[in-house]
């Protein structure tokens, strides 16, 4: 790196960037309090409304190319993005997918597909949400998966199951990942592996069905099953064979966005715990005065702000077209860790009322603890940095 690189260069330049752009996203956010979260928990519903707020405003087309009429925008703006959304008490859990799933579209697929697809994702005319990867017998071992791809004329032939396909009912395209070679015929197990881009408004009844999952948050996660549905091979993303390489491109601008939804989450907490602390008088005084109260808090920010410069050279790096795996890597696990100890400080200075729905913090406490399991869980974080950064034996 020369000498005369400044440090903001490499993205880890101190203070908050984009300041137009975080400015109108709390606007936006500032329309949909707790209120509408909660009430939308009640119903197991999909936040229509706020989606299409942020669709409207062009924030979902902010990695797409303004030629193809998004934004244009580098990653650390739609981290920036996804930071305020969270540190708003919001959630973009319903829509975030499409930043990252979009990606794949751009960097790997056709004239053709980018000049059909991108135009309407960034629109919102179309809604790229859904990306069916992981399987019930395989979780985190993709190599393995089960799902097929069979070619048959002009069209593929899709059998399988995926699990923990969020958003699959309120999108109209999926980015689908499925083997079109055997296991045993590939000489790497990586290999053999094809993404596609199925319509899901073609298949569903007509060999996809897709069936809601209740779990611990409202995430609109569900399994969808594959029974023959059939996709145009015109959909084939890339070089058929080579899905998961263009996956793996994809997963580091995910776990960067996604560890920056957790750096929002982070100053959620500890934003809504210091103003409790202020207020709640107990013995006659604030509890905040006290350390057992004040320290966990004090301490949680000080690992945000941590995870946060992190990240934020992760972006740069991304965006330099750098390698950048191991700082989105450690980045994304540090956040998640970081929003978390913020989360069970702030649930503990609130003590009972933390329990209160109507204070929000125990909403916000489930969506956090998610973040140390995906989209990629602690261990095996640590298990990639054992093994790739300070180079000890393969532990899986």
């Amino acid at each position: 790196m020369a000498a005369t690189t400044r440090i903001e260069d490499i993205g880890v330049a101190l203070g908050e960037d984009f300041p137009e752009i975080r400015a109108s996203v709390r606007r936006i956010c500032a329309s949909f309090p707790g209120a509408y979260w909660r009430e939308l928990e009640e119903r197991s519903a999909y936040p229509t409304e706020f989606v299409k707020a942020l669709t409207e405003a062009g924030y979902l087309a902010a990695l797409i190319p303004e030629e193809y009429g998004g934004a244009g925008l580098p990653l650390r703006a739609a981290a920036a993005i996804l930071e305020e959304i969270h540190a708003a008490g919001c959630n973009a859990g319903a829509c975030h997918a499409q930043m990252y799933i979009m990606g794949t579209v751009l960097r790997h697929g056709s004239p053709e597909q980018k000049a059909q697809y991108l135009p309407k994702i960034a629109s919102g005319a179309l809604r790229l949400q859904a990306f069916a990867v992981t399987e019930p017998t395989t979780g985190t071992d993709t190599t393995q998966l089960k799902t097929r791809a069979v070619r048959q004329g002009d069209h593929y032939l899709i059998h399988g199951q995926k699990v923990w396909t969020s958003r699959a009912l309120h999108s109209d395209l999926m980015l689908l990942l499925a083997r079109t070679t055997p296991a045993e015929q590939v000489k790497k197990k990586t290999e053999g592996l094809s993404v596609f881009l199925l319509d899901i408004r073609a298949c569903l009844g007509k060999g996809l069905e897709i069936k809601p999952i209740k779990a611990m948050i409202n995430h609109n996660t569900t399994e969808v099953f594959f029974d023959g549905a059939r996709v145009p091979a015109e959909n084939l993303i890339g070089e058929e064979g080579k899905g998961f390489k263009y996956i793996l491109d994809g997963m580091n601008a995910e776990r960067i966005l996604v560890a920056a939804e957790a750096i929002g989450d982070g100053r959620w907490f500890t934003r809504t715990a210091v103003a409790y602390a202020k207020d709640r008088v107990v013995f006659g005084r604030p509890i905040g005065q006290n350390q057992g109260i004040q320290f966990p808090i004090a301490h949680a920010h000080a690992e945000i702000e941590a995870a946060d410069i992190l990240l934020r050279k992760a972006a740069a790096l991304f965006q330099a077209g750098l390698p950048c795996g191991d700082d989105a890597n450690m980045g994304k696990m540090l956040a998640s860790e970081a929003a978390w100890h913020a989360a069970e400080a702030c649930m503990q200075t609130h003590g009972g009322f933390g329990y209160a729905r109507e204070y929000d913090v125990e909403r916000k406490w489930r969506e956090t603890r998610l973040m140390q399991i995906a989209p990629i869980s602690t261990n095996l974080v640590l298990g990639y940095i054992g093994e790739h950064i300070l180079g000890m034996p393969r532990s899986y």
